[in-house]
């Protein structure tokens, strides 16, 4: 769940700033409450929850797979369930930490660009702790519903289930961004169908891994259209 758009300063320039170290901090403080206040007004329709259940059931965590920009509702609804997500190592990937920690998500710093592999190392290390991993597939630049091969391999690696999902609101606001954020509007219904898992082979050819990535977003088309239709 990470934002860091093209040309992005290095990771360490905005805290060599007092202004911008502000401004990560007063962007914090106000967002936490802003998306806070928004969710208690969603109401929800939730098809599939119980394949998250399974999973737990089974004593593994899965790698929870979503568009870029359901970032939002994502971060609201799977809140205070410990899963630890990717966030970008620059300014906006600061305060976006600093919201969702208030939302009891555990953090892993970097991105496509830089520190991808710490991150993703941390993400198995969690993993291995007992916790879920949440994971933008499309992010942290795109292009738009596009699968990068990241959660595929952290499947892979850990031996976890991928989980898809998606979240779509009856009334919202579209931004103008790479990935055309959605924000519902207060007091909407929020769909959120969640599609069954994938399993992800320990020892798999790339073109197995190939395989399964463009699989996961077939399935993310399916399940949008499925929570559209949900809403009909």
């Amino acid at each position: 769940m990470s934002r860091e758009p093209a040309g992005a300063p290095e990771a360490d320039d905005w805290r060599r700033s007092r202004l911008k170290r502000a401004q990560v901090a007063l962007i914090a403080a106000l967002g936490y409450p802003l998306v806070d206040l928004l969710g208690r007004t969603l109401r929800w329709r939730v098809d599939g929850l119980e394949h998250l259940e399974t999973i737990r059931a089974s004593g593994r965590q899965p790698v929870m797979a979503f568009w870029h920009g359901r970032i939002l509702t994502a971060t609201w609804y799977f809140r205070r369930r410990g899963i630890v997500v990717i966030t970008s190592d620059n300014f906006d990937g600061e305060w976006i930490a600093r919201i969702i920690e208030r939302f009891g998500y555990g953090t892993a710093r970097g991105s496509t660009s830089r520190g991808a592999r710490k991150a993703m190392l941390r993400l198995v290390r969690e993993m291995g702790r007992g916790r879920a991993a949440g994971f933008t597939l499309d992010g942290p630049r795109g292009p738009a519903r596009v699968a990068q091969p990241g959660a595929v391999w952290l499947a892979q690696a850990t031996g976890s289930p991928l989980l898809p999902f998606h979240l779509e609101a009856a009334s919202h606001w579209t931004l103008g961004s790479w990935d055309r954020t959605q924000i519902p509007r207060p007091f909407t219904t929020v769909a959120l169908a969640v599609g069954e898992p994938m399993e992800v082979a320990r020892v798999s050819a790339p073109d197995e891994l190939e395989q399964a990535r463009a699989g996961l977003e077939e399935r993310l088309r399916a399940l949008e259209a499925r929570a559209r239709a949900m809403l009909a």
